[in-house]
């Protein structure tokens, strides 16, 4: 039966009860002395009018408190002690002097937002309430002397909010049915209902219910059968469902992909109070037979990766805008959209801006869903067996970011560009370059892994957005990613600037129609991240900063911007960070010691203002270790010591401000597989291989097929590389069949090609981690491990002078400054070949020098490090125990030197 919309509409709403009479309020007013909402109003523009603290006073900020959220004890609904859980994706709110956050572990708590005292805290399990919490959700709400939340089991919550006693906590269903998917969306709060996305579930959807009992109002999915038509508010007529098809006449055969395939919304909605719509983003076709595969369902398939206006009260559809059609890239674009009045053309618009892992935005009034700035529809490479759309949307302006590979030169600068591609994929294999004796160019080599694919392609593909795949033989790199661009971070806006600002993460991948993880972001390629400036009326980008590596700031790290001109971020490795809102400038860092998957925020109490955040990380992009529970708040003049333990018995670590730096990030670079490396000869390397033996796949195509994986060997090792032929094994059949390589990037070191049976070897004669790939098919890829082994060099190193003053000038972090210079007394004949860092007894992290010089007659290293960097790594007392290693050259063989010198610190 065909349905309107209209009908649908009145059957999934139900009869609001009265609530609550509250003033209007204005999506674009900004937040001040409270923090409301989780990316700070209704509209999420992450922008406050506070300016007590500036880029006159900004070093000056220190933090004001710290508390561990997961040891302080538990308050409700059974008291208890705390949990050693770590991990949350929050951003915290503030109303009336009082922060309320998620913890770690699925609880909820709520603190003095002054000093971080404890008001209460409620962490839900089987045995106290009936149900457990959830390990990620990325915000909670606070209405009608409530907070909101969500709980296992697919839960809504409201707890009370000045005790944390549970109020109401409900499943949603529609029709019968649990709606499922509730748990990881911040969960909205406004005018007596609240408002929750789903995530992870066959048919994603946008709930609201009642806030006084948790009553479903209404819902609305991200896809429809056929026979449910809409009308938006420009009078345009459409069935939803004649989007999912299985060929490619509409509504040919029924298609039920739709129960299955549906987006997620992932992340919370923005709202315009006085249009009476949230504006809510709902991802890519999630299922079916594989998100990375549109064979199956045909057309566009909405509303997945679409924005969707919606009536605040009812739930009835109002417009759309999809700004990929046909999905197989899980290019998205889920983020909470932002809303903005603005002069484009002299005339005062209201946008919405949409827009995050495809690299660009889309500048659309919010009134009706038509572009405020061009979009054009663009022709795209398709691929027949994907049913894809000839055409694609793009904002007429330009991205933000780079939205094609580059093929740098094997052997040029290291990292190199953030959109850098490794050699092999799409065909780009390396040759030497005539031009640049030592360097291999990247050429596109016709006779390559995707050859199949001609029969079936429409137009070009040079590893750009968009471009599309097959199966796992014909996997095909580009940019920007599943994980790429600005993912789920939210943008900021200042009115004040016309500005707004998003973080950028740099990681290319290869999709594949069953790729796991929705696409294979390239091995050894360096994974990066910024934030771009971009004018909030053109659309084009005003200033770019680049962080490099672990600079990462595309995942939930959504940026706080004020009325003073400070930009704040903060980033998965460690640091909260802030800019000059106008140029990009640094002007202020502080380390919290553990990677943050969340926003900055900031609020006052008593006349002061606070900037604060959570350093407690999700996993992605690096799959990081050191996952923290703490929370932090900054104030002009704060002077507060990092500690840890619970509020009620710290525990002094270093007796600095900054936490010490967190465990490094082990997968800057995107790792190996790990197949061992048995019963294979001393140092050797099988290339295209399952395992090292007679029976294994011959010709093996995954990523594991580099024999081992990973080799491990000192520096002077020479390693032989082989592509096994059936003499290899002695047996008849056993061997490969066909060319294979090891090109190794980015230093360009070698690049051979061998038949069956042959092999070639490379001596290694520096520290370091050496990458390679094969021709053949670019998956296979593997890592040679250089080591070198330290010589200890007793008594040789002495810090001058031997006490360290670590201690703050004025009692602010900021005031440490200065240089720790320290001298290495070397042996005869050792000329300095770089990696100097200094070891500090706090953390696994190193520091590199600040400068590093031999004396003239080659005796003595002089070496110094920055205050700055270092001092919160540090205890202070007596015997500190402070190691500085080095590399050298010695008789034309590279070796490393280290020493160890007890000091005292002050602080």
């Amino acid at each position: 039966m065909k349905m309107s919309h209209i009908a649908a509409a009145a059957l999934i709403a139900m009869a609001a009860s009265a609530s609550t009479a509250v003033l209007a309020q204005s999506a674009l007013a900004p937040a001040g002395n409270n923090w409301p909402f989780v990316h700070g109003s209704l509209g999420s523009q992450g922008y406050s009018s506070l300016t007590q603290i500036n880029k006159g006073n900004i070093r000056n900020l220190g933090p004001a408190w710290v508390v561990h959220t997961n040891v302080e004890p538990v308050t409700q609904p059974v008291a208890g002690p705390g949990n050693t859980a770590v991990g949350q994706q929050t951003t915290p709110v503030v109303v009336d002097g009082v922060m309320y956050l998620d913890t770690p572990g699925g609880g909820v708590m709520a603190l003095n937002a002054a000093t971080g005292a404890v008001k209460w805290k409620w962490q839900p399990s089987v045995e106290a309430n009936g149900f457990g919490g959830i390990n990620q959700h990325r915000g909670v709400s606070v209405g009608e002397g409530r907070v909101y939340t969500t709980a296992a089991g697919g839960r809504m919550v409201a707890l009370n909010q000045e005790t944390g006693a549970l109020i109401w906590a409900v499943v949603p269903t529609y029709n019968g049915s649990t709606i499922g998917g509730i748990g990881k969306v911040a969960t909205m709060y406004h005018d007596g209902m609240v408002y929750q996305g789903t995530n992870d579930n066959g048919r994603g959807a946008m709930v609201a219910v009642r806030a006084s009992d948790g009553a479903v109002q209404w819902v609305f999915y991200s896809a429809y059968p056929h026979g449910t038509t809409f009308t938006d508010v420009n009078g345009n007529t459409f069935d939803a469902g004649d989007t999912w098809t299985t060929r490619n006449t509409p509504n040919d055969t029924p298609n039920e992909c739709y129960l299955n395939g549906g987006g997620s919304s992932w992340i919370h909605p923005s709202f315009d109070p006085e249009l009476g719509m949230l504006y809510v983003t709902f991802g890519n076709p999630r299922s079916c037979t594989g998100a990375q595969w549109g064979g199956d369902r045909p057309g566009d398939n909405l509303f997945t990766s679409s924005l969707v206006a919606l009536d605040l009260k009812t739930g009835a559809y109002k417009w759309h805008f999809q700004s990929v059609r046909h999905d197989v890239w899980d290019m998205d674009n889920v983020h909470t959209p932002s809303l903005a009045d603005v002069k484009i053309g002299g005339q005062t618009r209201k946008v919405v801006y949409y827009g995050s892992k495809s690299g660009h935005q889309f500048v659309l009034d919010r009134t009706n869903g038509k572009p405020a700035l061009p979009v054009v529809y663009r022709q795209v490479p398709t691929d027949a067996r994907q049913s894809q759309p000839s055409t694609q949307p793009f904002p007429a302006s330009g991205p933000f970011q780079e939205q094609c590979l580059v093929y740098q030169n094997l052997g040029s600068e290291i990292p190199g560009a953030p959109n850098r591609a490794v050699p092999n994929w799409n065909g780009y294999q390396a040759q030497p370059d005539p031009e640049k004796p030592g360097q291999y160019k990247l050429v596109l080599n016709p006779d390559n892994y995707l050859k199949n694919d001609t029969q079936y392609l429409a137009g070009t593909r040079e590893g750009c957005m968009y471009d599309p795949h097959w199966d796992e033989n014909s996997m095909f790199l580009s940019m920007t990613s599943q994980n790429g661009a600005a993912d789920w971070s939210n943008v900021s806006i200042s009115p004040k600037l016309n500005l707004r600002y998003i973080g950028m993460s740099y990681n290319p991948v290869a999709h594949g129609a069953f790729q796991g993880g929705n696409g294979l972001r390239q091995i050894g390629g360096y994974q990066t991240g910024g934030v771009v400036a971009v004018d909030a009326s053109t659309n084009l980008p005003v200033w770019r900063k680049h962080f490099g590596l672990g600079g990462d700031v595309a995942h939930g790290n959504h940026p706080l911007v004020t009325a003073s001109d400070l930009l704040f971020i903060n980033r998965v490795d460690g640091w909260l960070m802030a800019l000059d809102a106008q140029t990009g400038e640094e002007l202020w860092r502080f380390q919290t010691g553990a990677p943050s998957a969340s926003g900055v925020v900031t609020y006052t109490v008593g006349g002061e203002q606070y900037i604060a955040m959570p350093a407690m990380a999700g996993t992605q992009p690096y799959a990081q270790q050191g996952q923290g529970a703490a929370v932090w708040a900054f104030k002009l003049g704060g002077k507060a010591v990092y500690t840890t333990g619970p509020r009620a018995n710290p525990v002094v670590v270093s007796g600095s401000s900054e936490a010490p730096a967190p465990v490094p990030i082990a997968n800057l670079r995107r790792p190996v597989n790990n197949t061992p490396g048995t019963d294979l000869p001393a140092n050797t390397i099988y290339l295209a291989r399952s395992n090292g033996t007679a029976t294994a796949t011959k010709d093996s195509v995954t990523t594991a097929s580099m024999v081992p994986s990973t080799l491990t060997v000192p520096v002077g090792t020479t390693v032989t590389f082989t592509n096994p032929g059936d003499a290899t094994f002695g047996v008849a059949g056993s061997g490969n069949l066909k060319e294979h390589c090891a090109t190794q990037y980015f230093e360009g070191k070698f690049n051979f090609r061998l038949q069956p049976g042959q092999s070639a070897q490379y001596k290694f004669d520096r520290e370091g981690e050496y990458y390679y790939n094969d021709c053949t098919d670019p998956r296979p890829t593997g890592k040679v491990v250089v080591t070198l082994a330290a010589q200890e060099q007793t008594g040789a190193l002495q810090f001058t002078p031997s006490t360290l003053n670590l201690r703050p000038a004025n009692g602010v972090f900021t005031s440490v400054q200065g240089l720790v210079t320290a001298t290495f007394k070397l042996p005869a004949g050792y000329t300095l070949d770089g990696n100097v860092q200094l070891k500090t007894p706090l953390t696994q992290q190193t520091f590199p020098a600040v400068s590093a010089n031999t004396t003239s007659d080659g005796k003595t290293l002089v070496v110094t490090f920055d205050k700055a960097l270092v001092d919160n790594n540090i205890p202070q007392g007596s015997d500190v125990p402070l190691t500085v290693s080095a590399n050298f050259m010695h008789q034309g063989v590279q070796k490393k030197l280290t020493s160890t010198a007890a000091v005292r610190v002050i602080k």
